[in-house]
């Protein structure tokens, strides 16, 4: 899929031009100007790649299953910690005595926290190696979550969960470069699927179990029960996952650094992919900020137990980011974009009606839309950019849970004005954001085929 295809801009910085959806990420992984500065001619650099190509990780082949099962480990411990006081903020607000508004907080800093430090971690990872960074971000993150049950004030419990998030944000980008390395392109849209649809497990079994929990024994032990499982997931996941086999450590000079962020912002099409992921996630982190308040009041009024199992919807995003690859084979990245928007706005809509049983659905239609669209732009970031994979992702990462923490707590403020239409409100501006993006996006994409055979215009 070239340029026009895609609505990417022909070039990504200064790099040769290069057709977006089939950019060459074996050629880019290992001829990455941050990384090979010393480089003396680009026929060697193509050659190595072209050397390294067959030994890739494919689906079946030696390693894949490992490396999936490992990434799905820390997807799952990074969504069960960052998450792990969402579904319980109704008894936090209970024992603290503050305001949705306030309790909303516990969650917001641990986003905020990941998406001020994604950006430094990556670049770690570009010197210290994608393996080591996210082993390091999952030990401290649950060393912090087993200090969270423990916290005396509604202050301190908001401070640990601020490091927290900060120490989870060496993964979400390093996963990404790392499977832009080290697997083939064809399957990393698969791959990188399986990766969030551990993200929507372990959203999904933190929240489950902290729910039943904290019915029996309160938050505290509900908190800290993640934590153990955290701990679990950290160490299968750095005694799974094969050592990296085509990563170049680069500098940690702040020049480069800022030279290639520079670089990603300046290409349309991934500033496209960031405002897109902010945007989901702004609507996903208010919805399930908010939603155990809903169900707690009337006409619900769920019991604690309950409330969490509804996060059960979330084997729903485990399917749809999945099955993110097929859906952009079938309909292309803006088609399928397209789709997911629209899907998480009929969620929206039809979760404002009084009844469980069409709340839930509405839960499951937003869910299908967010993971959906998370896959879709994530895996097109790593895709397009052709060098500081790291640092695209993390920009991507950084504006993605920006997005969560605005969310939530918009969402909760919207919440306390207005009830659960102002929630939905908020998430229904987004998603008419989403699209007015990827209609950007279309233009784009005509005006290039345009530019590229005027005889078509």
């Amino acid at each position: 899929m070239n340029p026009a295809d895609t609505g990417a801009s022909t070039t990504v910085g200064a790099a040769p031009a290069v057709p977006a959806a089939d950019a060459t990420p074996d050629t880019a992984a290992d001829a990455t100007p941050d990384t090979t500065a010393d480089a003396t001619a680009g026929t060697a650099d193509t050659g190595r790649a072209a050397s390294s190509a067959g030994s890739r990780m494919t689906p079946g082949g030696p390693g894949y299953r490992r490396m999936s099962l490992a990434l799905f480990l820390a997807g799952v411990a990074t969504f069960a910690l960052l998450y792990s006081t969402q579904a319980l903020l109704p008894l936090i607000s209970g024992e603290f005595h503050v305001a949705a508004g306030d309790a909303s907080w516990t969650v917001a800093a641990a986003t905020g926290g990941l998406a001020v430090f994604v950006l430094p971690m990556s670049a770690l990872s570009e010197r210290f190696g994608r393996r080591a960074v996210m082993t390091a971000s999952l030990a401290v993150a649950v060393s912090v979550g087993l200090l969270v049950p423990f916290a005396p004030s509604l202050g301190v419990l908001v401070v640990l969960r601020a490091l927290q998030g900060a120490a989870l944000a060496g993964l979400p980008a390093s996963a990404q470069a790392y499977l832009a390395e080290e697997v083939s392109p064809k399957a990393l849209v698969t791959a990188i699927g399986l990766f969030v649809a551990g993200n929507s497990v372990g959203g999904m079994s933190g929240r489950v179990i902290t729910g039943w929990v904290a019915q029996e024994w309160g938050w505290r032990v509900a908190v800290g029960v993640i934590g153990v499982v955290a701990v679990g997931c950290a160490v299968a996941f750095r005694v799974l996952l094969p050592a990296p086999r085509h990563f170049r450590a680069g500098s940690l000079r702040p020049r480069v650094l800022l030279g290639t962020v520079r670089d990603h912002l300046a290409d349309p099409l991934l500033r496209r992919l960031y405002a897109i992921g902010a945007l989901f996630m702004t609507v996903f982190g208010g919805v399930y900020t908010v939603i155990g308040y809903r169900l707690t009041e009337a006409p619900f009024s769920l019991p604690q137990g309950i409330i969490g199992s509804i996060f059960l919807v979330y084997l729903v995003g485990t399917v749809s980011a999945s099955t993110a690859g097929r859906l952009v084979g079938r309909l292309g990245r803006r088609g399928a974009l397209y789709l997911a928007g629209a899907t998480t706005a009929a969620g929206l809509l039809v979760s404002l009606l009084n009844s469980v049983v069409l709340v839930l659905l509405g839960l499951v239609l937003i869910t299908a839309g967010f993971f959906a669209g998370h896959a879709v732009a994530s895996s097109a970031v790593s895709k397009t950019a052709t060098h500081g994979r790291a640092q695209a992702s993390a920009l991507y990462q950084s504006a993605y849970y920006i997005g969560s923490s605005v969310g939530s707590t918009v969402g909760a403020t919207a919440f306390h004005a207005q009830g659960w239409p102002g929630t939905v409100g908020v998430g229904l501006l987004a998603m008419l954001g989403v699209v007015a993006i990827t209609l950007l996006g279309t233009r784009a994409a005509k005006a290039a085929a345009r530019h590229r055979d005027p005889a078509t215009a």
